[in-house]
């Protein structure tokens, strides 16, 4: 029993002097000294940030963000007034101009078809290379003469000549065609009726007084020879001899100067008289010259805001400006083609990558692609695109890459205004940090059908390298004083310089190749410190 109780205590001994060990070294563990706390705070040595080459293929693209539109967008607009048909009242085409049934947006517009009616008089669609400038008439000569010949003869309705004169037969022609569309052509209208019953008058006046001159000169003429030979006769009947006769001619003074101023009367009476003649018939000859050319365009007329000339047909109505009751001031609407497009900027730097004709894909918010090229870039898409229209490009451009392996354009030719406008004259042809305008045609439009106005995205390739290569991140790149490309290359426990020739970059990577040292796939670079 002792010796139990004897271990007991030598138990508890031992495991008391551990209690006190293990107490002592976790207090020393706990205590540092004021140097080692200081120590503890400082960051640690710095070092190079590094990352690893990789070997990959590399496909350079521009992006920017687009907009659906339709193709070759233009006003559309009145040249003039529209006419008053048969008219019977003399309001005729003083009558306030007032749209009666107004265009429709989205309607497709093809050659002879109404595009609205001011006044309940139709505005008619025809196709042709010039513009509709003046109303025309009988005796109108001119190439918007030969056009409109051309065209109603391609309606089916045969104008007979086609030579650009505004004859009957055009004019029976426009006649058909109106009639055939539920109208009345243009006739003469009451103002052009009364002008003709002046004019007609106005010969008829000139002829009376002419008529009028004739017989006033006729009559002088015969007065004043009757009187000659009765005073002649009656000198002659009053000699009694022969001698006398001569005798009292002589003698008599009186007589004679009477008979001087007499004749002199006569002789300017008669000067008169022709010049009053000459009048007469002149005023005459200006009558019936006024009369003939006024006759000349009397008859059937095409008015200047009866028919809109588009360069090609079938157009689209796109937007429309008037509704019914409003005056037909100014444009009236935009008309575009059937076709889509996309429109986008890039900023210069990247327009200097783009070629004409270089493949396009764009995807719609909803994930669906589409492929496009290429066609216009600079000025000429600003030109002949929807800018200046109701679509303007969309801004906000961003870049993916860009590099020295830009492809070629289909055509093997660059756009000579890709760079010239880029926020700078056009003249100068130097790039600038403004946006630059692309025009896209789409040739399949597939998922873009009905989405005009639609936000996409772009994406152009610029350029791809030949199968994979050495690529480092951009930030690897160091540029020697000389004017070499290197990077530096940890090794060894220490950086290496290694010279490179920088290829293609895209995304921010580049591709790269040592021209001095060795550079492998899985050596680190140094991108910063």
């Amino acid at each position: 029993m002792k010796r139990l109780g004897s271990r007991r205590q030598l138990g508890a001994l031992v495991g008391a002097v551990v209690l006190v060990g293990a107490g002592g070294w976790f207090a020393g563990t706990q205590v540092r000294s004021p140097a080692d706390a200081a120590a503890s705070h400082n960051a640690p040595k710095a070092g190079p940030v590094t990352v690893e080459v990789e070997r990959r293929s590399l496909t350079a693209t521009v992006v920017a963000t687009g907009t659906v539109a339709f193709t070759s967008p233009r006003p559309l607009s009145l040249a003039g007034s529209v006419g008053t048909g048969a008219v019977t009242s003399p309001a005729g085409e003083g009558a306030e101009q007032r749209v009666t049934k107004a265009p429709v947006a989205g309607t497709k517009v093809k050659e002879g078809d109404v595009l609205m009616t001011v006044n309940g008089r139709p505005v008619l669609a025809l196709a042709g290379p010039v513009p509709m400038y003046r109303a025309m008439g009988p005796g109108a000569t001119g190439d918007d003469v030969k056009q409109l010949q051309k065209a109603l003869r391609r309606l089916g309705f045969d104008p007979g000549s086609a030579g650009g004169t505004f004859g009957q037969g055009t004019a029976t022609a426009v006649t058909n065609w109106y009639r055939n569309k539920g109208y009345e052509a243009q006739q003469p209208s009451a103002e052009d009726q009364q002008q003709l019953g002046q004019l007609q008058q106005a010969v008829s006046s000139a002829q009376e007084a002419l008529l009028t001159t004739r017989s006033g000169s006729a009559g002088d003429g015969s007065g004043t020879g009757a009187g000659t030979g009765t005073g002649t006769g009656g000198k002659a009947s009053t000699g009694t001899e022969t001698g006398a006769g001569t005798g009292t001619g002589a003698e008599t003074g009186d007589e004679a100067n009477a008979g001087t101023r007499t004749d002199a009367q006569s002789s300017t009476d008669r000067q008169v008289q022709a010049i009053q003649l000459r009048s007469a018939q002149k005023s005459l000859d200006m009558a019936n010259n006024a009369l003939s050319s006024f006759q000349a365009t009397y008859g059937t007329k095409v008015p200047a805001g009866e028919v809109v000339f588009f360069p090609e047909l079938p157009v689209r109505l796109d937007k429309v400006t008037v509704k019914t009751g409003d005056a037909p001031s100014g444009p009236v609407g935009t008309v575009t083609g059937s076709e889509l497009l996309v429109e986008a900027a890039v900023p210069g730097e990247d327009a200097e990558l783009l070629r004409r004709g270089m493949p396009v894909e764009v995807t719609t918010t909803g994930g669906e692609k589409v492929k496009g090229k290429v066609e216009a870039i600079g000025s000429a898409a600003a030109s002949s695109g929807t800018t200046g229209g109701d679509g303007e490009a969309a801004t906000g451009a961003t870049s993916e890459g860009g590099g020295t392996g830009a492809a070629d354009a289909s055509d093997g030719s660059a756009d000579t205004d890709a760079t010239g406008t880029s926020g700078t004259d056009g003249a100068s042809g130097t790039s600038g940090p403004g946006p630059v305008q692309l025009r896209i045609s789409i040739p399949d439009p597939g998922p873009l059908a009905g989405q005009a106005e639609a936000s996409v995205k772009v994406t152009i390739e610029v350029g791809a390298s030949d199968g994979k290569v050495l690529t480092v991140p951009l930030a690897a790149i160091r540029t020697s004083a000389d004017g070499k490309a290197r990077v530096q290359v940890e090794r060894d426990g220490g950086v290496r310089d290694v010279s490179v020739t920088v290829g293609l970059s895209a995304a921010g990577l580049v591709e790269v190749k040592p021209a001095g040292g060795t550079l492998e796939q899985g050596d680190k670079v140094v991108v910063g410190k």
